[in-house]
């Protein structure tokens, strides 16, 4: 499996997972870290330029769905 390919892959669960629980991944779950680790690398990425041009715009879009569950409890 190339980079690509993977990157598409956790692109999609994150995606998923962030639709399917209406928030984002928590920190305080330990199996939710995997996913809070690729959108912080991504993220730095993005910021530091270093991001690939056809990654940008759908990493762009994950951030405006992040924005929105920005601050969510959880528990509500």
């Amino acid at each position: 499996m190339d980079q690509d390919t993977r990157w598409l892959n956790k692109y999609e669960e994150v995606m998923t997972f962030i639709e399917t629980n209406r928030r984002n991944p928590s920190r305080h779950r330990i199996e939710e870290h995997d996913f809070l680790n690729w959108l912080k690398a991504n993220r730095k990425a993005l910021n530091a330029g270093k991001m690939k041009s056809e990654r940008v715009e759908k990493f762009r879009k994950l951030l405006e769905m992040t924005e929105q569950y920005r601050r969510k409890n959880q528990y509500q």
